[in-house]
């Protein structure tokens, strides 16, 4: 997949696809814009606007979800070089040296593992700002409740379907290799 460097952040080379990555952003904001209309009966530039945010925050998320996995990878003493955003639309994969040496299942299990954990941390976070927030109500505390979702339930639980293109499918297949 061809990508474009955009720098660093925090040690690791970010990289985006950029047709897959707008691609995926506009049909994720289509549809946020969608729901917030219809199901949370938001007016449409309240909607265009909080969407566009959401969009944004998915991203946040994905590329925590990605720094989980380079804590794993650091924590076994192979760690990856980069993130690449953009991965079929709305994914990211983690970059590692194409040098490295062959590892052991346990080591591919942990780097796996990382990013999950590391979006299970950032949905505890949330929660705590979902709780501050849901007096108040409007665009912020619906902002805060898709973001505390998506890393749950997406980022945390979803990461462990076996897809063939995420981390579930990664575990299956080491963990067979034990």
């Amino acid at each position: 997949m061809r990508s474009i460097k955009l720098g660093s952040l925090f040690g690791l080379e970010m990289r985006v696809a950029p047709i897959s990555f707008l691609i995926g952003s506009l049909a994720l904001w289509i549809v946020l814009i969608m729901i917030a209309m219809s199901l949370l009966a938001m007016l449409w530039f309240d909607a265009l606007i909080g969407s566009l945010l959401a969009v944004i925050l998915h991203w946040v998320g994905e590329i925590a979800h990605q720094f989980g996995h380079a804590w794993g990878a650091r924590r076994i003493g192979y760690p990856m070089f980069g993130i690449r955003l953009g991965t079929l639309g709305l994914f990211s994969t983690s970059l590692y040296p194409r040098d490295e040496p062959p590892l052991p299942a346990r080591l591919h299990i942990t780097r796996a593992l990382g990013g999950p954990l590391g979006s299970f941390i950032v949905s505890l976070a949330t929660g705590v700002i979902v709780i501050a927030l849901d007096p108040i109500g409007g665009i912020a505390r619906a902002l805060a409740w898709f973001f505390l979702l998506e890393n749950f339930f997406v980022f945390g639980l979803g990461a462990f379907l076996p897809l063939g293109f995420n981390d579930g499918s990664t575990i299956l297949e080491w963990w067979n290799k034990r």
